[in-house]
């Protein structure tokens, strides 16, 4: 049965409202501030709460307030609350971490020493189901306790397994990440000048077992064989000028360091090198320009020529185990990139990719 109740229905006037306000105010007056809070918070507000009722807070920094143990553990720490606190899927992550953060590190190289490089750290571990997060801090805290060393993949196994014991996670993974440098001397005029190898170190330790992986972007031009024979075809039977079309390009060389083994910077820059002669050059007079044209004539590339190439030189080495190469040449024929993606082994294997995996690779000199 339905009832209709027009008292409750009719929109109340102002009068009625200042009414209730009244009594409102009628109702709390001498009650705690406590109990308006409780009814509602806007209560408070409504019936003018006395200034007096809210803590008197110092606006000035206390520069004089020490951190005692006792104060220490009283503060709260909801990063690592109670399983009750997480927030969606009750799940497994398999990243979480920080990214990004940077500090000048030593680095050991085949032909110059040690070598202080500005590096970008980006550390992550496992996080089980049941927990709510970790402490980030100690990430870098466990990283900087080995700043001062010269870093090498021992090194970098030493602060994972430190920041891996400090979060209780199975696994962990480190990646560090910096611009090499390398003196390369040009092609004919005897100039020399130092060339900027993107490079990243990574540690992965995954169900117990640990992988060393180097990461390196080389710069190369491509030229295509279409387009050479094409303009070749355009002089010989025509007596027209015409020239190949070629363009900036990058590689992404990725390997597993084999257990042992001491792969260094520069022998995966020169095994690079050898598979694609082509690098673009730093210092160039009119003779470097006239020879890397002549170079460039004599290697010439489609993408997939390059993802093999460099395949075969990481197949040659026998301290590299897995591998893959991601290629991208960056056309100046075409409005879009040409690429390709070639993998060995387990490690690499991906059977989708980011997205924006491709647009990662274009170089800004």
């Amino acid at each position: 049965m339905n009832m209709f109740t027009p008292e409750i229905d009719r929109k109340p006037s102002r009068d009625e409202a200042e009414a209730a306000l009244a009594l409102l105010r009628h109702w709390a007056d001498g009650k705690p501030g406590t109990e308006l809070r409780d009814l509602d918070p806007a209560v408070a507000r409504l019936v003018d709460l006395a200034p007096e009722e809210y803590p008197a807070l110092r606006r000035a920094y206390p520069d004089e307030f020490a951190v005692d143990p006792a104060y220490k553990e009283s503060l709260p720490d909801l990063q690592n609350g109670p399983s009750s606190l997480i927030k969606g899927a009750n799940r497994a992550i398999q990243h979480v971490g920080i990214s990004n953060f940077r500090l000048p590190l030593q680095f050991r190289t085949r032909d110059n020493g040690d070598l202080t490089l500005e590096t970008s750290v980006t550390g992550t571990v496992s996080l089980d189901a049941d927990k709510k997060g970790i402490n980030m801090s100690r990430i870098m805290r466990s990283f900087y306790a080995h700043a001062e060393k010269t870093f090498s993949f021992e090194v970098i196994e030493a602060a994972l397994d430190d920041y891996k014991t400090d979060l209780e996670s199975f696994d962990a993974r480190i990646n560090m990440r910096f611009s090499f440098p390398m003196k390369v001397r040009s092609l004919r005029s005897g100039l020399s000048g130092y060339q900027y190898y993107d490079i990243a170190l990574e540690l992965v330790e995954v169900d117990g077992v640990r992988r060393k992986i180097m990461h390196l972007d080389y710069v190369y031009s491509s030229t295509c064989p279409c387009s050479l024979e094409l303009s070749e075809h355009a002089r010989r039977t025509r007596g027209q000028l015409a020239t190949p079309h070629s363009q900036r390009s990058v590689a992404r060389v990725s390997v597993e360091v084999k257990d042992g083994e001491c792969l260094w910077f520069e022998d995966l820059i020169e095994m690079c090198r050898d598979a694609v002669p082509t690098e673009t050059q730093v210092m160039v007079k009119r003779e470097d320009e006239q020879a890397f044209a002549e170079l460039n004539a004599a290697n010439p590339i489609f993408v997939e020529d390059a993802a093999r190439l460099f395949a075969q030189g990481c197949q040659a080495d026998l301290r590299i185990g897995d591998y893959r190469v991601v290629a991208s040449h960056q056309e100046s024929l075409h409005s879009h990139d040409a690429v390709s993606v070639l993998t060995e082994g387990s490690l690499f294997e991906a059977e989708s990719l980011d997205p924006k995996l491709f647009s990662t690779l274009f170089h800004v000199g």
